[in-house]
Order: C-alpha cells, then structure tokens, then sequence
C-alpha cells in the first residue's frame, strides 16, 4: 500500500527547519561566550578556530515534536507499542545528547560516552522488537542485539565522519531524504520521523556549510547517528525499508568509517582517539577543498547509491529487492574506491609535501 500525503504535515517540517535555525543561531552565540572553540591543529582538518555544539539545534528541533507526540499519543490512548517506540526516541535522543554536550564542554572518558550510547541502543530496540505484529524471522534476542550494535555503531561512525564543513549534514540529508521516499512509496513506516530530522538537518546546515560558522559537535553527530539508525530500524520493522536498502543508502559513510576503524586496529592504534586517517581526511590533507569532498561523497550517493537502491525498491519486475546480493556488489565497490582513494591521496600527499619542502 503507498501512503497518502496531506499538504498539511509540510507544516510540521517547516516549524522544525525553523526551531533548528533558530536554536543553531543561538548555539553560535552561546559557543562563542563560553569559549567552546575547536583550534585548528595536527588532529583537525579545519584552518581557522570554530565553535562547536551547533547540533544542539537539530536535537531541541527534532525532540519538541516527539515530545508533542508522545503527550498525544499518551492522550489519545494509542498502542503501548507506539507509546513505547515514541519514549525511546525522546529517551535515546536525550540521552545520546546529553553525553555528546556533557563531551563537547568537558572531555568525557570513552566508557562513560559508550555506556551512554549503549543504554540509547538499548532502549530503542526493546521498543521495536516488543512493539506487537513486527514481522521477525529471527528470535527476538537476536535481533534485538543486532539492533542494539547497530545503533551504538552508527552513533560512532557519525561522531567519526564529522570532521569538515558540510559533510555530515548533507549526507544526513541524503540519507534521510532517501528513507523517506522508499517508505512514502510503501506503507509509509518512518516517513514522518525521517522528514522530521530532515528538516531538522536542513536547518542546521546553513550555518555549517560551504564555510562552517560552528560545527555540529558531539550533541549533534551522536544524536542525528542516533537517529538515522532508528528511522532505518523502524522502517525495516514496519515492512517499508530493507536491510540492505539502508545499507545502500549509508554506504558512503559506513564504509569510510569501517575500514578506516579496522585499519587502525589491525595497525595497533589506538582507534578510538582523533585523528585525521578517514578518505574525506585523507582528501582535505592532498589539498582537495572542504566542498570539492562532499561534492564527492555526494556524488558516490547520486551516482551509485541511489540508483541501486531505487532499482531494488521501484523495478518490480527483479527478484532481488530485499536481497543482500546488490549491498554486497556496492559494498565491494565501495571498499575498493575507499583503498585505492586513499593510496592515491597518499602520494599526493607526499607530493605537496616535497613541493613544499
């Protein structure tokens, strides 16, 4: 069944870009006065002192609606499955939030961060393995765990990936934008939380991009990561989304993030400290323009993402649209280009370097 679309929800998502503008605006100023300032430096891919925390804007725009939500779901007495998926989203966001903001004004240790992150994970996919009628195949204690992973990981990879001006926020957008249309086109599961943190994003990312006037910040990365995990996950539960459509749609990311982790861990550092060693680093470092790298990323997703992922869910007539097999051929792609990306950013790495010496 495709969903029906009412003129009249644009109104949700306009008052959400709206409080995210604002509330990011507000976060400029309250940066700058308390001195929370990112330095340029060895660790850094930023050239001039910026204030971080803006991603505040997008967590206060995106919780005001699940708070409203939740209030009317609880007065109108809705399914206690429903009320429990809307508490974990307020509670996991909240969570996840309140660990990032706590790190971006003082230094949290990794434990503290993780256990956060783990007790967010662990809320969300309690409330939708437990929601009745989710159409699991697996046991229950297994995909709840697989929930759970996943959630704790892409809180992590967003916090990774967040490192130069507009990267994080337009892959956001694609990917969330991406989610909205497939589930719009099925039964609409997760549309509107989806268009909600879209527009959420879309009102922070003025302020973040071509130039960034503050960047998102731990409150904001580990939220929106928070988020798009359970956008994913609730549409996947509801029948509108596939594992391997989601997995198409962040491959940009997921890759970069993964085998930038494992490299790290194989080569016996220490991977959970800052450093500058992701390809979008990697291509800042060989002189490549914070636009010109998400105009790249952007492009892998326009070109390759997208197409896939709308071959898999629109063309009725292949076998394999909920199927691992196209995930797996991007994957492999993707893997590749990720290597062979950043064999050829270090060369011309060395190169800058000689040329400067």
């Amino acid at each position: 069944m495709t969903a029906t679309f009412d003129p009249a929800f644009l109104i949700i998502p306009g008052i959400v870009f709206l409080l995210s503008l604002i509330a990011t605006r507000l976060a400029i100023r309250y940066a700058h006065r308390r001195q929370l300032i990112d330095q340029p430096g060895q660790r850094r891919s930023h050239e001039v002192p910026t204030p971080r925390g803006g991603g505040i804007g997008i967590v206060v725009a995106v919780m005001v609606p699940l708070a409203l939500a939740l209030a009317a779901a609880l007065a109108t007495a809705q399914s206690l499955g429903d009320q429990r998926i809307l508490a974990s989203l307020l509670a996991g966001t909240l969570v996840v939030a309140c660990a990032g903001w706590l790190d971006d004004h003082r230094p949290l240790g990794v434990l503290p961060r993780l256990a956060a992150h783990l007790l967010a994970a662990l809320l969300l996919s309690a409330a939708i393995v437990l929601r009745p009628g989710m159409p699991w195949s697996w046991s229950l204690a297994g995909i709840g765990v697989a929930i759970a992973l996943s959630v704790v990981w892409s809180i992590n990879l967003h916090n990774f990936m967040d490192g130069i001006d507009g990267l994080l926020a337009s892959q956001a957008l694609f990917v969330l934008l991406t989610f909205a249309a497939i589930a719009f086109a099925g039964d609409g599961g997760g549309f509107a939380l989806a268009i909600v943190v879209a527009a959420a994003v879309a009102g922070f990312l003025p302020s973040n991009a071509p130039r960034a006037a503050i960047f998102m910040g731990d409150v904001g990365s580990g939220s929106l990561g928070f988020l798009i995990a359970a956008v994913a996950w609730l549409g996947i539960a509801y029948g509108s989304l596939t594992i391997a459509s989601a997995l198409v749609a962040c491959s940009a990311f997921v890759i970069d993030a993964t085998c930038t982790l494992l490299l790290r861990m194989l080569r016996g550092r220490r991977w959970y400290s800052a450093h500058r060693e992701h390809l979008y680093q990697w291509l800042v470092r060989s002189g490549f323009p914070h636009a010109r790298v998400v105009a790249l990323y952007m492009g892998w997703n326009l070109l390759v993402a997208l197409p896939v992922v709308g071959w898999m869910n629109l063309v009725p007539d292949y076998p394999m649209p909920t199927g691992l097999a196209p995930a797996v051929t991007v994957y492999a792609l993707a893997s590749a280009t990720w290597w062979f990306g950043k064999r050829w950013c270090l060369r011309r790495a060395c190169e800058r370097s000689r040329n400067a010496a």
